[in-house]
């Protein structure tokens, strides 16, 4: 998968024993259901995320395959995170379950700027949303401004050295098995700054 495929991030199959998720993940109908959810009408979403309301209907209605910047504008303006537009939404309480992810077996969403490894892919209904990351960007220059969404957020480093940019707050220079949780409404990027590309783990409040 490469940024400039977002076709192939759209039809990522959800894999698992559930017989819910046998079908994959319809972009359309997921942007369409969290528009729905905030009671916007095409034109106030539109605007929202910059787009023209042409624009939105068509990926609503799975005429277009939209790219990677249409793909940012959205979750902006959706104030939610790129991963969860490839998301399943939250379906109430549920009890007993488990998903276990094997080390490399995790759904890949590839950015500009970021590699995601979906983890605990297989379920729906949960509150929040584990990834591991590893982080290509190298400057806030790569970045189209902000990331910002709602909910909360932990970043733990697995590996390499990351600057963690937010929006009110001087960078912080975070390490190995250091850790950040923070506000995901507020702006936020993060950049390696070791030789080698950092990696993270990334977990985001669904809620």
């Amino acid at each position: 998968m490469t940024d400039s495929d977002p076709k192939a991030m759209i039809k990522i199959a959800r894999e698992g024993g559930d017989p819910d998720l046998a079908e994959p993940l319809d972009l359309g109908v997921r942007v369409r259901e969290l528009r729905k959810a905030r009671d916007w009408t095409l034109e106030q979403a539109a605007k929202q995320a910059g787009l023209a309301r042409s624009t939105l209907s068509k990926i609503e209605n799975g005429q277009m395959s939209p790219t990677y910047d249409a793909l940012k504008k959205l979750a902006i303006g959706l104030e939610i995170s790129v991963p969860q537009l490839f998301t399943p939404p939250p379906q109430g309480q549920v009890g007993g379950r488990i998903a276990v992810t094997k080390t490399g077996e995790g759904r890949e969403v590839t950015t500009v700027t970021y590699e995601h490894e979906m983890l605990a892919d297989q379920l729906t209904k949960k509150q929040m949303l584990p990834y591991r990351a590893r982080i290509r960007a190298r400057s806030m220059d790569e970045f189209d401004g902000w990331v910002r969404h709602g909910g909360e957020e932990f970043l733990y480093v697995l590996t390499g050295v990351v600057l963690l940019y937010t929006e009110y707050y001087e960078p912080v220079e975070l390490r190995r098995g250091d850790s950040a949780y923070y506000d995901a409404t507020m702006g936020h990027n993060v950049v390696s700054t070791s030789q080698e590309d950092a990696t993270i783990l990334w977990v985001t409040s669904l809620t």
